[in-house]
């Protein structure tokens, strides 16, 4: 069986940057191992399955290399990229997940693609011991989300320059963890760690914006911020904060589309 996917660079302007996913289509779900292979297979941080499910409807998924994935932003963007550009959808999208319900993506004039995620906001938590070895940096505070640990720092150059030890990390799973400080250029910015559940770092990581963005937003006391996740790659995102909602828009660039060969 003949199977296209596409390859979406997502937040980010241009190519060789953002964080990459892979985009397959099924038309009927194969077996779970099936998908997890081509994720491996394509050893990105993250593939996104979508199947049809009616006009502008879709069921999504995630799989990372390793494991599947309850949330992911931005293969949530490729998806819809793939949808908007390649495929010609127009309107509203609607994606249904296993495990964050709804989301509705829209695609902007000026190309921005606009995702409605669920306020994931984090609460106050004490720093487990793995967490304080993980990192070389003395955390201002610690919260958690179902997602990840989110530890705030004093400053951007201590995000940068922060080290991480990825055993002491993976003993805190099933969660991950981001760490973050106020920007200069950018209201906040971030890095962020899944070494049980993914690779070591992750280049953008949208989903951990709706826990992120609600936080600085009660912060900095504005509802619309930019952010800057300060991977190698690095990625630009764009949040605003309402009481249910975080919608978490940024900009893709096509960079690959071929053809998978899936024994059926």
């Amino acid at each position: 069986m003949e199977i296209a996917y596409y390859v979406v660079d997502a937040f980010t302007r241009k190519r060789f940057a953002g964080n990459s996913a892979a985009v397959v289509e099924f038309l009927h779900w194969p077996d779970d191992a099936i998908l997890q292979n081509i994720a491996a297979e394509n050893n990105l941080s993250e593939t996104a399955f979508i199947k049809p499910d009616g006009k502008n409807r879709y069921h999504i998924r995630w799989f990372s290399p390793l494991c599947e994935i309850d949330f992911c932003g931005h293969a949530t963007l490729a998806s819809a990229y793939v949808l908007f550009n390649c495929k010609n959808n127009q309107g509203t999208l609607t994606f249904e997940t296993k495990a964050v319900g709804t989301l509705r993506v829209e695609q902007q004039s000026d190309g921005r693609i606009a995702m409605q995620f669920p306020n994931l906001a984090p609460t106050p938590v004490d720093p487990p011991a793995a967490l304080v070895s993980g990192l070389d940096q003395t955390p201002l505070k610690v919260l958690k989300n179902r997602q990840a640990y989110v530890v705030v720092l004093a400053d951007e150059h201590s995000v940068r320059q922060c080290q991480y030890r990825s055993d002491d990390l993976k003993q805190l799973a099933p969660y991950d963890v981001v760490i973050t400080a106020p920007g200069q250029e950018y209201d906040f910015v971030s890095r962020y760690f899944w070494p049980a559940n993914g690779s070591d770092e992750d280049p953008v990581t949208g989903s951990i914006h709706a826990a992120l963005a609600p936080y600085w937003a009660k912060q900095l006391g504005r509802n619309k911020l930019r952010a800057w996740q300060a991977s190698t790659r690095g990625g630009e995102l764009f949040c605003e904060v309402t009481a249910q909602q975080v919608v978490i828009s940024g900009f893709g660039v096509l960079y690959a589309k071929g053809v998978c060969f899936i024994d059926e």
